[in-house]
């Protein structure tokens, strides 16, 4: 008789998952274990990020599926509304849930008892786990998931594991690592001073983004790029604040495009664990640019806080990616994107406050992602 973590796996395979993303819970620690081994996996550094990078994952055309506790669905409500249903792109949420079944963490108890209403008032479809009598459930409506673009939510109850231990330190339980990562020493360090706005900055990048996927921070950035360079490869993000780094890390995990992120001070600042799972991954096929012109340019322009303290290439070093840069003035910007692109990047380019008036994009949210899953699927 399969234990029930291998029985779940077995709907998952089935129904054609390929793709999968977590943070750790207690009450699922034997079935993160198998998943780890038997999927692509990716360790998340906050549950917010892993809908950005699924959602990269689902333009790509995979079928992907994270797992967290109940209490991680707090973190993740706005990214599965705004980017996930609002584009439509499928995502399947298995969630631990906890704080209702023999729980003693009660901490737990205020999330985990209104799960399902907060679910319900987001209009996110749920069902209920028990036992793996009700893995059918799984079975039937992963299907329409994958096909129609949908979110759906299966909450999984500890009464799932009663009968299934996994040992500490046996095969398949330990969630595993790819090794550590080591920066070089000796950073580089000079002054730089802003000379461009965002919207220049953009504009002296757009030579270089010809056949390249460019997943694009919300806001007026978006704006600004679609006037200055449209292409159907091109992914303006509408919503989700800090979700722009985790979509095209979740693209370059996926495909053999080159793939280029602009991403912003703000953005960056939101959902900074990213760097961390891009430097663990190192795919070669990513580059991201931050520009930082120290404001939330979207918003009025009120300041962030590399304006008084924080020095965003330290940080993409501190979180592991080796090759970064600075940058702050044409030549110095054409000098990095010449060079193509054969490993991880982090380009961060210092720019003065200051939005370009430029129309509203005029090209439905959906439409953006079918031509860019049509790029994706060109050899």
């Amino acid at each position: 008789m399969q234990r029930p973590e291998a029985e779940l796996i077995t709907v998952l395979r089935e129904a054609g998952v390929d793709f999968t993303a977590s943070l750790p819970c207690d009450r699922i620690k034997g079935l993160l274990g198998i998943i780890s081994e038997g999927f692509y996996h990716v360790p998340l550094t906050r549950e917010e990020e892993g809908v950005g990078i699924c959602a990269g994952a689902a333009l790509s055309g995979r079928r992907p599926a994270v797992f967290v506790q109940s209490s991680g669905i707090g973190n993740m409500l706005n990214a599965l509304l705004s980017l996930t249903n609002f584009y439509k792109l499928p995502l399947t949420v298995f969630v631990s849930r906890r704080g209702v079944y023999k729980e003693k963490i009660m901490a737990q108890v205020p999330m985990g008892e209104r799960l399902p209403g907060i679910l319900d008032g987001a209009g996110i479809e749920h069902t209920m786990i028990k036992t793996s009598g009700d893995y059918d459930l799984i079975a039937k409506k992963l299907p329409d998931v994958y096909s129609a673009g949908k979110v759906h939510v299966f909450m999984l109850s500890p009464e799932l594991w009663e009968d299934s231990e996994c040992p500490a330190g046996a095969r398949g339980c330990a969630t595993g690592s790819k090794g550590a990562i080591t920066t070089e020493e000796g950073i580089r360090r000079r002054d730089f001073s802003p000379l461009l706005t965002r919207y220049e900055v953009i504009e002296h990048i757009a030579p270089y983004l010809d056949s390249k996927v460019v997943v694009c921070n919300l806001g007026v950035p978006s704006k600004e790029l679609f006037h200055i360079k449209h292409q159907p490869s091109n992914f303006y993000m509408l919503g989700s604040m800090g979700m722009a780094t985790p979509i095209g890390l979740g693209i370059s995990l996926t495909s053999t495009k080159e793939v280029v992120v602009i991403d912003g001070d703000g953005s960056l600042l939101m959902n900074p664990g990213t760097l961390a799972t891009a430097a663990h991954f190192a795919p070669r096929n990513l580059t991201i640019i931050a520009i930082d012109n120290g404001s939330y340019g979207s918003t009025g322009n009120q300041p962030t806080y590399t304006g008084s303290c924080v020095d965003l290439e330290l940080v993409a070093r501190g979180f592991g990616i080796k090759n970064s840069y600075k940058a702050s003035t044409c030549e110095e910007i054409a000098a990095i994107m010449k060079v193509p692109g054969k490993t991880l990047r982090f380009v961060h380019v210092l720019a003065v406050p200051g939005n370009r008036d430029v129309p509203n994009i005029p090209l439905n949210h959906l439409d953006n992602k079918k031509q860019v899953q049509g790029f994706l699927k060109t050899s």
